[in-house]
């Protein structure tokens, strides 16, 4: 069957008959309208021909919603597609397959906070900052959470395996998820992981839900791990004459055991978008944002850093606290809408987020300006460099197919050099549909028949989200 496109959305694929869930009993609600499924046939990156609508959309207000759902659709062969906020960047939360959007933003609430315990209780649906200005009331935080975290919710955060500024120092999301409830794709609702702060019972089902985008079960709860709020926080940015020193004082900055909490990169072609959007007035010149967190000894983590970057001939070197730290840091955390406002006539590409070993930053910043001159593209690089993750886009004129062609090449060979170099295609953002052509090439063919074999086993109709991570055949 081909899809047809409606007159006010995106297209309609082959239609799967829905008509049993006006028969379910759910708290929560239904929809067949289409201004909700044109809402859930896309995420934040989706290109208007990837768009899929939905068949219907549900907002399960409960875990018995999400069983009794799941479990009716598994019956019926009608695909199942968790959907939250919607920020994912490669349409893992699109439903490839129509069938039902299982949105859990309604199941958003900060259940159980144990601060003798370090924990919080919360649903897939509460946003990240919620939660992080909750537990804030008991000086604690969520270490992990991501640049979008003001955006993006909890159970997005755990589907992707989600990471952000502060993973040199905290780790990613994965790290600190302690207990899990899962509603598996016959229904059947279970429990995965502990309480405790470790444990080597079993196999480790927690890890293997974290991080699989909903294609073997969806989060109705997690347990998650905090920390104490560092009495001490500084942070600012360092200039340096070329991105080679720039790169090469991150690396040896994270080797040489600088306890950075934050190492962000900036090239001179996001410096100078972040001016063209907010007057920043920045040097358009290479550049690194640290940010310390500590809660004694601060002055001398900082010295240290300086030092570091003094032997890569760096140009200037400020830190401060409170709202001078936050103007320094401005640019960064406005560069993704920087490059949005930059060009009304051209648009970005799929954005990059390869990950490579520290030691190999440097070679991959250099693949990423060389690649962008022999395609003859504007590749803006930056990223959280202190783990060696790269974020690079194109900034593409969609009327041009010649461009568009060449950036589409340009980003395939960029994932290959990072593969070569020991990295992944992905360091933060996940597989979802957009990078499903290079699991194979990173993992090998018989990783990912154990991939498709743990697949079959939990989900051996295909109930859940359909088209992603693994290939379907």
């Amino acid at each position: 069957m081909t899809r047809e496109r409606t007159a006010d959305g995106p297209p309609d694929p082959p239609r799967h008959d829905v008509g049993f869930l006006a028969d379910l009993d759910l708290d929560g609600e239904v929809s067949r309208g289409d201004s909700d499924r044109d809402e859930h046939a896309t995420d934040y990156a989706t290109d208007d021909a990837d768009a899929v609508r939905p068949d219907a959309v549900v907002y399960p207000e409960s875990t018995a919603d999400v069983s009794v759902v799941i479990a009716a659709a598994d019956e019926r062969g009608v695909p199942v597609t968790a959907y939250a906020a919607g920020t994912g960047l490669e349409d893992a939360a699109v439903p490839a397959h129509a069938g039902i959007s299982l949105d859990t933003t309604r199941m958003d609430a900060i259940r159980e906070i144990r601060p003798d315990d370090l924990q919080v209780d919360v649903g897939p649906g509460a946003v990240g900052a919620d939660v992080d200005e909750a537990v804030a009331r008991h000086g604690l935080f969520f270490p992990p959470l991501p640049s979008s975290g003001d955006i993006s919710t909890v159970g997005g955060m755990i589907a992707t395996d989600a990471s952000g500024m502060r993973t040199v120092k905290y780790g990613e999301v994965a790290d600190w998820v302690l207990e899990l409830e899962v509603v598996l794709a016959d229904g059947s609702v279970t429990t995965v992981g502990s309480k405790a702060a470790k444990s080597s019972s079993g196999y480790n089902l927690k890890e293997l839900i974290v991080g699989s985008e909903g294609t073997l079960g969806i989060v109705t709860r997690a347990t998650l791990e905090l920390a104490g709020r560092p009495e001490q926080v500084r942070g600012g940015r360092a200039t340096f004459p070329t991105l080679d020193d720039a790169a090469a004082a991150i690396s040896d900055a994270v080797t040489a055991g600088v306890d950075v909490a934050k190492i962000e990169l900036f090239d001179a072609e996001t410096a100078m978008l972040a001016n063209d959007y907010s007057d920043a007035d920045l040097p358009e010149r290479p550049m690194v944002f640290v940010e310390f967190h500590a809660n004694h000894g601060i002055d001398e983590e900082i010295d240290f850093c300086r030092a570091v970057f003094e032997a890569h001939d760096v140009a200037a070197f400020e830190m401060a606290g409170g709202e001078r730290m936050e103007e320094l840091w401005r640019a960064r955390k406005d560069i993704t809408y920087a490059a949005e406002a930059y060009d009304p006539d051209r648009e970005m590409g799929q954005p990059g987020d390869v990950t490579v070993p520290i030691g190999s930053y440097p070679e991959m910043i250099r693949e990423v300006k060389d690649v962008a001159d022999e395609y003859d593209l504007f590749v803006p690089c930056f990223g959280h460099a202190g783990d060696g993750n790269l974020h690079y886009f194109v900034l593409r004129d969609p009327d041009d197919p010649d461009e568009l062609a060449r950036a589409e090449a340009a980003y395939g060979e960029l994932v290959e050099r990072a593969l070569e170099l020991g990295g992944t295609a992905t360091g933060e953002h996940g597989i979802g549909a957009g990078k499903r052509t290079y699991l194979e090439r990173e993992h090998g063919a018989d990783a990912v028949g154990a991939m498709l074999a743990i697949k079959e086993a939990l989900d051996p109709n295909g109930t859940l989200n359909p088209g992603k991570i693994v290939p379907e055949e």
